[in-house]
Parts: structure tokens; C-alpha cells; sequence
């Protein structure tokens, strides 16, 4: 029998310190031996990320390599990623990691213990770590080869050749520098016999989702010689080159519009398209040493492609004939490979994130280790429905909408649910469909969420991204704007309660909302941009030239940043705000909020701030992910003047 209760105030059991001690980061693993190790965060020790390894045939428990106070993650390109490696030793394996805190690479044996240092100490100037270390593969013997971002003296990056035996530790000039330096390089591979090497590489203004290039060169005493490009240019992104053999390298491009596998053959000389679609089978390269497909052998791979999210397929190398798996997934990212057991990281809409030990032929699946510990009832979480809306331009654009559930509740008789679009960062993020226990917060308590993959997002081809291209601040809010009022037009949203929130990125496309339209009666910006200039002289390397494909090269487009940035245009804000910060964030600086809560201040709009101690770009420590979300509902029980289970947030 269907009850009823005011939108906002069903009585979920979802709890905020549930969603943040559930809610356990997983990464991507490999097998080791006759073992699996892989990366696991731990939210209740500051966010602080390890390694963790249990045998590969049974369910016995895990055990910890690396211990605290050691903090497995890179700060290559700030954003990090592949920050360890299993390397193969005369009696077995060890672990290489970079440290968080000094960013050194060090060495552990494979039953854990004292991790011992492979690279130096190297304290800038400024006290930041001058040599930081990421994407680490087995090199030529007694070393391993990494990506080297040297701040040292003028900022470089190269592929690096660290000793095993510890003597660069003591001894920087023991490090060798592999590849010429680039702005970037990314993706460290060598061909089986290890005489060649190939990696990518790109150069500001670009993204790697713009344009990058494709190197192979012979390797030869820990040195690239011959250094050639194979494709790729300032309009053509390709991504993870992986061999097949001696001479043959495979490799991602986005030539035709959508990223697609490519041969590339060294004997022949000679380039083809393995499989043409109008599906993406990469990503955005965010973070270093993503994979989107593995080599089974020599005419074999195995694939991640799709649009609204990725699935998973075999690809024949001659025939190009593709072989759809079916699997239970929304999205997944093949992390390791033997026989054929394949390694993943995977999203169910039955039991959210994970790393998942799957067997190829009979397509059965083994948790291994989950994000959601501890499931809610099922009767709190919702479904997720792709759902499609017209944008301003005509443009389509796509959505993930998740209707509030909570058992047979609805809301009283004379009202519609309250809506909250999420932005995603990025911008070129995408929404995939998941289990979301921050989505299922809102909606078990009767606060629907979409999730918005608008222009700019990645997923949908190139075109799809480029649409906001000089037109960032516009095109992902009209699209954002087109989400709620269609839903509101359909009946399913209320229009006088329509809410949007969004961290990083998203934050910005939060404040360019509300200085824009008149759509939203509440927002919430997490750590969000609000001052473009600010943001082009404080942000990190990295991203310091992404405005010149969003909004425009700075200082020549000076005017157009004016009239983007809505620090200039809080007067017009008529809602009440929430800012959510970390105080030691480097992509988006805390005075990026911090200008915008003392302009709210003046104009006397209602608004809150919070500042988090020791928070970098994003929330790990499980005491802030608690209080953000809580605080978040709050404000929106504030606005939108319905009763919760958390007290009421009092607004300035």
C-alpha cells in the first residue's frame, strides 16, 4: 500500500557516515604470481591509498604491503594515476610505489615491510616535491621505467630509467632519462624483447583529448634512438599503445571522429583501422595509465567501447570481427589479464564499483573487492534511466536520471519532487549509470538526481566534445538548463525547486547557472572556478592552458574572460549558494571560493561556505565526506523548506 510524505523527508536509512565508510575507493589491479594485488583507499585514515595482494585461487584474506604512514599516489600532472608496479625479481616479485607525501619511488618486498627508497629526496624551493614519478613498467634488467615530471629547474617531462638497487636514492645522476622531454608523456611500452619503446606525448596548448603523438623508438643502452612518430597530430588524439608482437603496435585514435583501434605494422610500414565505429574505445587521459583494452595474444584483444557507458568485446586483429561479452556492467576497464581470467574494475547498478575477477570463457564473475562494503536495503536505491533531452542549438543531449525511491513512499498528493541536476567535472567527464550512494542520500529521501553528460563531455565522439569549445560557461548550461526544464515539462520535476550542484569543473557550470538563468532556486559548488583569471595565473601545469580551447587564449581573449566569469556577475545570483572547499587544493585554489562567498556577502545573498582542513581537489577524509553531504542537505532543507533528518543549515 502506497504512503505518503512531504518530498525531502522520507525517513531513508542512508546515512552520511554510511555513504563515506561504504563507500571504499578501488583500483585497478593485476596478477602477480599466483596473487592479486591491487590499489584500495582508506577513507577513515585521511584518504590515504595502498596496495593490497590475496591469493589469486581462493577467497583468503588480503593482506596490506603497504603500511601507514605510507600513501601510494602520484602527483604527475597533479591529477596522478598508475602510481604502482609488480616487478619481476630473481625470486619473485616486489612492489614499486610513489609516496604521497615526497612523491619518491620506493621499494617493498611482496609480504610487505620497510619500503626502501629508489629515487631521491628532491624538496623544491617551495617545499613541494621537485621529481615526482608515475606510470611505472618493468624496464631493461635491474630497472624499471616511469613517466619524470622535474621540477628541478625548467619544468620537464621524460621517461625515466631508476635503478632497482637503490643507488639513485643517494645518487641523482643514476636516474636516466630515457625519451626526450615533452610538455607530457604518458604511456611507457616496450615491445616484447624490449629493443623498442613507445609512449606519447603532447604539448600546450593542447589536451591529450585534443591532440597527441605516438612515438616508437629503438632502445638501446637506456636511451630512445630513432625516435619516430606514428600518428597523431594537434587535432588527432591517440592513446594506450600497446605491442602485439616484435613489430606490431596497436593504439587508440579519435582520426575519424570517434576513438577507434588502429595497427600500426614497423616491418611494413603500414597503418589500418582495426574497428570502425560510432562508439568511443577510449577516454580522457586524467589520470596516466588508464586502460581501455588488453592484448590476449598476438590476434586477439579485448575491448572496452560504447557510448552511454562501455562494455566489453573480443576483436579479432585480422578479420576485425567483434565478439560482444555480455556482462552485468555499465561501465568497466580491463586492469589485468592471465589465460582467461581478466582483472576489471566494473560498475553494477545491483552492487555499484569494483574490482572483479571474471572468467572469460564462462563469463562468471568473483567479487574481489568492492566499493559498497555493505549494501542498503534495496528498496532505498533507484534506477537509472538513460533518457535524452533538446538542447538550446537543437543539439541532443544525454542524461542518467534517477527518480526518488524509497519502499511503496510517494510524495503528498499536491506536489512534485524536488530535482538536483549534477554537473560532472572536467569538463569532459561523463556520467555513466551507477549505484551511487551519494545519488541514493537525495533520492531515498525523496530528492530526484540527474546526471548531465552535457556538450563537452566525453562518450559521445569528438563533435560531441567540441561543442563546447570556445563556449564553455554556455553550452554545458543551456544543456544543463534544456535537462531540468524538460523534466519539469514532463511532469516529473517541480520547477520552483530545481537545484544543480557540481564540484570542480561542475562548480564552474554551478555559478555560470546562477549568474545566467533564472531555472535554479538553490546551488551548491564544490571547489568550483569562479574566476578564470585567477585561474589561469594560479592553476596547476597541467590544465594552466585548457582555457585556451574553453573560453580562449588568455591575455588576447581578456574581455571574453570578463564576461564568462561569474565572479563578476554575482550580483545577478538570486538564490541561495553553498561553497564547499579544501584549503589545500592546487587545481582550484581556495581563493577561487573564497572571492565568491565575500561577493555573496555583499550583495546580501544567503548563502554558507565551508572551508575543510587538509582536503586537497576532492573530499577523501571520511569526516568531511560526512559533513559535506550532511551540510548539503541541509541547505537544500533550507531552501526548499521541508523537514530531514539532519538540522536545518543556517545561511549568512
Amino acid at each position: 500500500m502506497t504512503s505518503r510524505l512531504p518530498y525531502g523527508s522520507w525517513p531513508s536509512p542512508i546515512s552520511a557516515s554510511q555513504v563515506a565508510a561504504g563507500t571504499t575507493p578501488v583500483g585497478g589491479g593485476g596478477f602477480v604470481g599466483d596473487e592479486l594485488w591491487w590499489l584500495e583507499g582508506r577513507p577513515a585514515e585521511g584518504g590515504r591509498l595502498t596496495v593490497l595482494a590475496r591469493a589469486a585461487a581462493s577467497d583468503s584474506p588480503a593482506r596490506e604491503l603497504v603500511a601507514a604512514p605510507f600513501n601510494v599516489r602520484s602527483r604527475v600532472n597533479e591529477y596522478g594515476g598508475a602510481s604502482w608496479a609488480a616487478v619481476g625479481t630473481g625470486d619473485g616479485h616486489q612492489l614499486v610505489f610513489a609516496n604521497f607525501r615526497d612523491q619518491r619511488l620506493y621499494l617493498v618486498d611482496a609480504h610487505g615491510g620497510t619500503p626502501v627508497p629508489l629515487t631521491p629526496e628532491s624538496s623544491g624551493a617551495d617545499g613541494e616535491p621537485a621529481l615526482r614519478f608515475a606510470e611505472i613498467i618493468q624496464g631493461p634488467a635491474g630497472h624499471v621505467l616511469a613517466i619524470c615530471e622535474d621540477h628541478r629547474t625548467q619544468l620537464r617531462r621524460y621517461i625515466a630509467a631508476i635503478p632497482l638497487d637503490g643507488s639513485a636514492a643517494a645518487d641523482p645522476d643514476a636516474l636516466k632519462e630515457v625519451t626526450a622531454s615533452s610538455r607530457f608523456v604518458a604511456a611507457p611500452r616496450l615491445n616484447p624483447s624490449g629493443t623498442r619503446i613507445s609512449w606519447i606525448s603532447w604539448e600546450h596548448p593542447q589536451m591529450p583529448w585534443d591532440g597527441t603523438e605516438l612515438h616508437v623508438a629503438d632502445l638501446k643502452e637506456l636511451a630512445a634512438v630513432h625516435d619516430t612518430v606514428l600518428a597523431g597530430s594537434t587535432t588527432e588524439s591517440v592513446m594506450q599503445p600497446e605491442w602485439l608482437d616484435e613489430d606490431r603496435l596497436v593504439f587508440i585514435s579519435d582520426r575519424n571522429g570517434w576513438w577507434n583501434p588502429y595497427l600500426h605494422d614497423l616491418s611494413s610500414s603500414s597503418q589500418r583501422p582495426l574497428c570502425e565505429r560510432e562508439e568511443e574505445f577510449a577516454g580522457p587521459l586524467w589520470t596516466v595509465g588508464q586502460n581501455w583494452y588488453k592484448v590476449i595474444d598476438a590476434d586477439t584483444l579485448l575491448l572496452t567501447h560504447g557510448t552511454h557507458g562501455s562494455s566489453l568485446a573480443t576483436l579479432d586483429v585480422p578479420s576485425g570481427k567483434l565478439q560482444q561479452l555480455v556482462l552485468p556492467f555499465t561501465r568497466i576497464s580491463p586492469t589485468g589479464l592471465r589465460g582467461n581470467e581478466l582483472l576489471a574494475t566494473a560498475t553494477s547498478l545491483v552492487q555499484g564499483d569494483g574490482l572483479r575477477l571474471i572468467d572469460l570463457d564462462t563469463l562468471a564473475v568473483q567479487d574481489i573487492s568492492l566499493a559498497l562494503k555493505d549494501l542498503p536495503d534495496p528498496e532505498a536505491l533507484p534506477g537509472a534511466e538513460a533518457m535524452e533531452f533538446t538542447a538550446a542549438d537543437g543539439s541532443r543531449v544525454y542524461a542518467h536520471v534517477y527518480e526518488p525511491r524509497l519502499g511503496n513512499l510517494t510524495g503528498s498528493t499536491d506536489e512534485l519532487p524536488p530535482y538536483v541536476a549534477f554537473v560532472h567535472g572536467g569538463p569532459t567527464s561523463q556520467a555513466f549509470a551507477q549505484l551511487s550512494l551519494s545519488i541514493a542520500y537525495y533520492t531515498s529521501r525523496g530528492i530526484g538526481v540527474v546526471d548531465v553528460n552535457y556538450g563537452g563531455s566525453t562518450g559521445f565522439g569528438r563533435a560531441y566534445r567540441q561543442r563546447l569549445n570556445g563556449q564553455w560557461g554556455v553550452v554545458d548550461v543551456q544543456d544543463t538548463v534544456a535537462v531540468l526544464e524538460g523534466l519539469a515539462a514532463a511532469g516529473m520535476a517541480d520547477p520552483k525547486r530545481l537545484a544543480i550542484e557540481g564540484g570542480s569543473a561542475g562548480g564552474w557550470t554551478v555559478l555560470s547557472a546562477l549568474t545566467t538563468t533564472k531555472t535554479f532556486s538553490a546551488g551548491i559548488s564544490r571547489y568550483g572556478v569562479s574566476d578564470l583569471v585567477g585561474l589561469v595565473r594560479d592553476t596547476h601545469d597541467f590544465e594552466s592552458r585548457y582555457m585556451d580551447s574553453l573560453v580562449g587564449p588568455y591575455p588576447e581573449a581578456a574581455e571574453l574572460y570578463a564576461q564568462r566569469a561569474p565572479i563578476n556577475h554575482v550580483a545577478d545570483i538570486s538564490c541561495p549558494v553553498l561553497l564547499l572547499q579544501g584549503d589545500q587544493d592546487k587545481v582550484v585554489p581556495p581563493a577561487q571560493s573564497r572571492v565568491v562567498a565575500d561577493a555573496l556577502a555583499a550583495n546580501g545573498i544567503p548563502h554558507a561556505y565551508v572551508l575543510y582542513e587538509g582536503e586537497q581537489h576532492g573530499f577523501r577524509r571520511a569526516e568531511n565526506i560526512v559533513n559535506a553531504l550532511e551540510t548539503s542537505l541541509g541547505f537544500y532543507a533550507a531552501v526548499f523548506g521541508f523537514e530531514s533528518d539532519v538540522p536545518v543549515l543556517k545561511l549568512s
